[in-house]
């Protein structure tokens, strides 16, 4: 890995750890995804849903940057310590729906299900280039788990 060079550097690794959390030597992408839930509940549980949009936009655009200038640092194409594309991940798993701890616990198992079979076209979209491939993948992944935890909470709802 190359030295962080400036505050940019040492921000955007910071960042795309979650503050280490991505570092954990077994299952990187489930620790900062469990990393985020405070996170997520938090903003789900205080923000109205246009803010909770909000945030879903602004981690989103800052996991970009942060993941691409990252794995340039830690010279690989997508390392497993960045985990910031699980927080953005799981926050658009969690968009547009009312907060609950059952959603909470039903959009982390969802998530992390999507994001390690990756449907079409998760699977593609790492190929795209630098912070647009780490993170891609993961909104994909968020898209289809917030789908079916639509469409468990009808079916709940409905056929219970």
């Amino acid at each position: 890995m190359s030295a962080p060079r400036s505050g940019l550097d040492r921000l955007a690794l910071g960042l795309a750890t979650l503050f280490g959390a991505g570092r954990s030597p077994i299952v990187p992408g489930t620790v900062g995804t469990l990393a985020s839930l405070p996170l997520a509940a938090l903003l789900a549980w205080t923000l109205p849903s246009w803010g909770f949009a909000l945030a879903t936009i602004v981690i989103a655009v800052a996991a970009v940057p942060a993941a691409g200038r990252a794995a340039r640092l830690m010279e690989h194409k997508d390392p497993r310590a960045v985990v910031i594309d699980e927080t953005a991940g799981l926050f658009v798993t969690l968009l547009g729906l009312p907060f609950s701890w059952p959603t909470l616990f039903g959009g982390f198992v969802l998530f992390r299900v999507m994001d390690v079979l990756k449907p079409p076209p998760a699977r593609r979209a790492e190929r795209l280039p630098g912070g647009w491939g780490i993170v891609t993948d993961d909104l994909i992944a968020g898209l289809y788990a917030n789908l079916a935890l639509r469409l468990l909470k009808f079916a709940a709802a409905h056929f219970a």
